[in-house]
C-alpha cells in the first residue's frame, strides 16, 4: 500500500513499497503541479508506447524534489518539517521507491545499500540544500 507522509496537510513524501501493484494501465501518484511527476505502470507483453519526443517547455522549479529507488539494503528515512523539527521515520527496503516532495529529510543506512537518486537539475551545489544537526533525543523510531 502506498504511504503518504503529511505535515500540516502538505504531502512531504510518498513511499511506493516494492510489492505495490495495479491490475493494468498507469497510475499517476503525484499532483499535476509537482515538479517531479511519479507514475506507476503495469503493461502486458506486446503493449506499445508510441515513439515520442518531449517538447521544450519553460518551467520554473523552486523546490527540489527527489526520488530514490532502493536497489538493495535497508535505509531509515527521518522526516523533518521546514523548521527542522523531527516528524517521524520510515524504513525503506530493496525495491521501495520514495518521492521526497517537501520538508526536510535525513538518512541512516541500516544495511549496506545501493540507491538510485533522480532529481531536477542543474545541481546548484551549496545553494541547493541547507544541512543541519538533528536533535537525536527527539527522534523516535517506530520501525518493525
Amino acid at each position: 500500500m502506498i504511504k503518504k507522509i503529511f505535515n500540516h496537510g502538505v504531502m512531504i513524501a510518498l513511499i511506493i513499497p516494492a510489492d505495490h501493484s495495479i491490475d493494468s494501465g498507469i497510475e499517476f501518484l503525484t499532483p499535476g503541479n509537482y515538479s517531479q511527476q511519479l507514475g506507476f505502470m503495469n503493461r502486458p507483453s506486446g503493449y506499445k508506447i508510441a515513439p515520442h519526443i518531449h517538447n521544450p517547455v519553460v518551467r520554473e522549479v523552486v523546490w527540489t524534489q527527489e526520488v530514490l529507488l532502493i536497489k538493495s539494503g535497508k535505509v531509515r528515512v527521518d522526516f523533518y518539517d521546514d523548521e527542522r523539527n523531527y516528524l517521524e521515520s520510515e524504513l525503506l527496503e530493496k525495491g521501495d521507491v520514495i518521492l521526497l516532495a517537501g520538508g526536510g529529510h535525513g538518512f541512516e543506512i541500516i544495511e549496506e545499500a545501493v540507491m538510485i537518486e533522480v532529481k531536477q537539475g542543474p545541481y546548484c551545489a551549496d545553494k541547493d540544500k541547507t544541512r543541519f544537526e538533528p536533535n537525536i533525543e527527539t527522534i523516535k523510531y517506530n520501525l518493525a
